[in-house]
């Protein structure tokens, strides 16, 4: 079930029905309109963070991100600037 949600989510972005930046439903929002599982939910949404496909803003919730791709080079930036506060 994991799998299915994880695949229409990806469907959704890829056709641009889920716009970038926008925020995906809650995890008890999205579990309750399917009945299922909140933990089935979450593991999906964990997939497409995994993915590159979604963010997470904290509290705010998650959104949809720009790429399919992990951004490249962004542990290095975070090396980088604790290099430089040496």
């Amino acid at each position: 079930m994991t799998k299915q949600i994880t695949d229409q989510l990806i469907s959704l972005i890829e056709s641009g029905a889920m716009a970038v930046g926008s925020y995906l439903p809650s995890e008890r929002e999205l579990s309750n309109s399917l009945k299922v599982a909140r933990n089935v939910v979450r593991g999906s949404y964990e997939n497409l963070m995994r993915a590159g496909r979604v963010q997470s803003e904290g509290r705010k919730g998650r959104t949809v991100r720009s790429s399919g791709k992990k951004r490249a080079g962004a542990k290095s930036s975070r090396s980088a600037s604790k290099a430089r506060k040496k």
